[in-house]
């Protein structure tokens, strides 16, 4: 699914790897992790994180799209396959100086409203996640469609063309405020790498490779 959603991506904005700062088959709690980077031209900047661990039955998949050159939010897409179940989250995150109209977006989460929702427990970024966010949970069986959600949100969220920025620092700020946000109060994913290697070297992590 991860190579999908950047050949959709690529279909756009260009990709160019950037390597992974030395992060790349990193291991934590017995997982190893497959980092990536890339710079989407005309976008901003693209990661990828994949691991699996427990034997192969659970397998953990990460996209990541921080827009620079263009006023977009941030796009996380997140996939858990676990002993036959399914979870997958797109969150968005409200980094824009001018907001666009998400109507592509919404037609599509609107197609797929009869997918198994999952609300997830409150967090300290509640008040910059974007209502285009989805966060699905199910078994195996709706794995299909959940793939074609995701690929159509992808689409959807290419075709939208965000303003472009004439306030630069306005919207670096704007990232950093969700980006140093994590590494200061943390989040599901993010606690996990605190835990494991440390507050230095998560924030290289976040800040050279993922965002």
């Amino acid at each position: 699914m991860i190579s999908q959603l950047l050949e959709t991506i690529n279909s756009k904005y260009p990709l160019q790897s950037r390597g992974s700062a030395g992060f790349d088959g990193i291991k934590v709690k017995g997982m190893t992790f497959n980092i990536s980077s890339y710079e989407a031209a005309g976008l901003g900047h693209v990661s990828t994180m994949s691991a699996k661990g427990f034997f192969g039955l659970m397998q953990m998949d990460t996209l990541i799209i921080t827009p620079i050159d263009t006023d977009l939010p941030i796009y996380s897409y997140d996939r858990i396959k676990a002993m036959g179940n399914d979870k997958l989250y797109v969150e968005m995150y409200d980094t824009m100086i001018n907001t666009p109209s998400f109507a592509p977006m919404d037609r599509v989460k609107e197609k797929y409203k009869d997918l198994p929702t999952i609300t997830p427990g409150p967090q300290w970024y509640d008040d910059i996640k974007l209502p285009q966010t989805v966060t699905y949970a199910g078994k195996k069986t709706d794995s299909e469609k959940f793939d074609e959600m995701a690929i159509e949100y992808m689409k959807a969220f290419i075709s939208i063309n965000g303003a472009t920025i004439d306030d630069p620092e306005a919207k670096k700020k704007k990232t950093d405020y969700y980006v140093d946000g994590l590494l200061n109060n943390g989040g599901p994913a993010t606690d996990v790498f605190l835990k494991s290697i440390g507050k230095d070297r998560t924030t290289q992590l976040f800040k050279e490779v993922l965002f």
